[in-house]
Order: structure tokens, then sequence, then C-alpha cells
């Protein structure tokens, strides 16, 4: 009820949330709720609506459903759930950051127990996106794929994050490209 009293008209509320769902892929029921304001009845029937009119598509990933524009790959879909996710977006960028951090200096980065540095880890590697590494007694963790695909996503979606982060990534391929044509030379 935006006017006063008067509900607002249906087609809006579709409208609004499949823009919302256009801009922040991955989101889920309670978020869209909270940021357009709507009821949570509302928004289940306007998102099953989109959904079977082939609008948005969906994934159940363990309590959350996320909501995404139709249009995304898999792999897309996988990164900016990861992404949605605070906590694990932090280790990801600390992981492609760091090349290889163990656990420890993961938990330590983010100030997180080991309990919720090995349940992230875990998400983590279930969606494919990092591989662990043995070293001796330690466990490494390294990204899994193309670091710029994170990074494409991360700029067009999570655009304030991409600022903070866009300079350190610059060092780190300015770094990387740096080594590798030393390597070449040699």
């Amino acid at each position: 009820m935006a006017d006063g009293g008067s509900p607002q008209p249906e087609g809006n509320a579709t409208d609004r949330i499949l823009l919302f769902i256009q801009e922040n892929p991955s989101c889920h029921l309670r978020r869209i709720k909270k940021e357009l304001g709507l009821a949570m009845g509302t928004v289940q029937y306007h998102l099953d609506r989109l959904e079977k009119a082939g609008k948005i598509t969906s994934q159940r990933h363990s309590l959350h459903k996320y909501y995404f524009a139709m249009g995304f790959k898999e792999d897309e879909k996988q990164i900016l759930e990861v992404l949605s996710n605070e906590t694990a977006r932090e280790i990801l960028m600390f992981i492609v950051e760091r090349k290889s951090p163990s656990q420890t200096e993961i938990g330590e980065r983010v100030g997180i127990s080991p309990a919720s540095v090995n349940w992230h880890i875990k998400r983590l590697e279930d969606a494919k996106m990092i591989d662990e590494v043995r070293e001796g007694r330690f466990k490494r963790y390294k990204l899994r794929g193309d670091s710029r695909l994170v990074a494409r996503m991360l700029q067009n979606f999570y655009p304030t994050v991409w600022d903070r982060w866009s300079n350190r990534l610059a060092e780190m391929f300015l770094s990387m490209s740096g080594a590798e044509e030393k390597g070449e030379g040699q």
C-alpha cells in the first residue's frame, strides 16, 4: 500500500520482483521481501508466477532457494550464490588474493572460528570453486577455474565489493603476468 491505503496493482509487484532479481541475481525470498517491502505471501505468489512463465529460475541450496533471471550458466549461478554470502565471498577473495592459503590463515583473515571456516570451505568445494591441496600436514586452498569469471561477476553484480577489491585484484594479476614473463624469458 504505497499511497496511504490503496493496494498496488498486481503487475507492478511482478515487475518490481523481476527487476530486483535481474539486478540482484542469486537473491533469496526473505531478501526480496525485505528490500521491496512486500508481504511474504505476495512475494511467494509472484515468484511462482515468474518461474512458471519462464522469466526466472531457482536453485535450492541448504536452507535457501536462490532466484536468477533466465540466461545464467550453471557455473555463473554457483559463483553468484557464493558471492551473495559475505563470509563465503571474503574467503573466496582471500583465496584468489593469496593463491593458496591454509585454513588457519583463512580463519585469521576473515575472523571466524575453525568450524565456520570448515563449513564455508566445504560449501566452496561442493560448488567446485576451490580445490584442496595437501602440503605436509597442512591443507591449502586454491581457486578452481578462471579467476576472471569471478572478477567479472563481482564487477557486474557487486560493484561496491568490486571497488574495494579491484585494486587488490589488479595488483595480483599484474604480479602474475610479471612472473609469467620472467618464466618465459629464461
